[in-house]
């Protein structure tokens, strides 16, 4: 069985690093919460699968490294999760944060989590394409100049008049 506790892991250069304020349920040692936020988010799963011995998981596998109390807050931790980029498709900020966000906030270990930071390595960084072209050629096409370019989701997402939508996305700018 894999551990992923490991508090002996020295992080690498390349690797993601993830710090999470993770509240355990009572009778969960925050070790415990610790690692099973760095199992779910990366080779874990609740039952053992077949497919389990096809492949050295080891080398894929989330580590909680680290976990610190938050001053003031006795029954939350930060969970310090490191992940290899072997882990993750080259070029997709998608498919990094599913892995990492996407299924880890609903199990029974924790009362509560959040991920509060996130590092992103260079080496995967530069997997990343980028846009097409630059800034230069959106804002000439928005003929928008001197001032950030922002975008967001209004909420609600239905319902709001034309009007009330109009006046929530002048508040945004």
């Amino acid at each position: 069985k894999l551990n992923y506790y490991t508090p002996d892991y020295e992080t690498k250069s390349t690797d993601i690093l993830a710090a999470f304020r993770v509240t355990p349920q009572p009778g969960v040692p925050p070790e415990e919460a610790g690692a099973a936020v760095a199992a779910e988010s990366s080779t874990g799963t609740w039952t053992t699968v077949w497919t389990d011995g096809l492949t050295s998981l080891d080398r894929y596998k989330g580590r909680c490294y680290h976990i610190e109390p938050v001053a003031g807050e006795e029954t939350q931790f930060i969970a310090y999760v490191a992940y290899p980029l072997d882990l993750f498709e080259e070029g997709s900020v998608t498919n990094m944060f599913t892995s990492i966000v996407g299924n880890v906030f609903g199990f029974k270990a924790l009362r509560a989590l959040r991920l509060e930071d996130l590092r992103i390595p260079t080496a995967y960084t530069k997997t990343f394409q980028g846009p097409p072209h630059g800034i230069q050629v959106e804002r000439d096409k928005l003929n928008k100049y001197g001032r950030p370019l922002l975008g967001c989701t209004i909420k609600p997402k239905l319902g709001l008049s034309a009007k009330n939508y109009g006046r929530a996305v002048y508040e945004c700018l």
